[in-house]
């Protein structure tokens, strides 16, 4: 079974912002739930944020060193629980 048939047991939604918040801020906006469905990830060594994210349509998304999940966006956040 490939990593990405798994699928989440429960979805919630971020109420502060954290690290994790933000890289999964990341892989949502690409289009994805999270590492766990992409698989291979570029990363910042700086600060362990996620630099680049293949979207699905093939374009990529390219991420700051910095935090760019504003506290106004946290919410939208979905965390999936497996």
């Amino acid at each position: 079974m490939a990593s990405s048939d798994v699928k989440p047991k429960s979805i919630s939604r971020a109420k502060k912002w954290s690290e994790e918040i933000e890289n999964l801020y990341r892989f949502q906006q690409a289009g994805y739930r999270d590492e766990i469905e992409y698989k291979q990830v570029d990363r910042w060594p700086e600060t362990g944020y996620v630099k680049k994210l293949q979207r699905r349509d093939n374009t990529f998304y390219y991420y700051n060193k910095q935090r760019e999940c504003e506290d106004k966006e946290v919410h939208k956040v979905k965390i999936y629980a497996y």
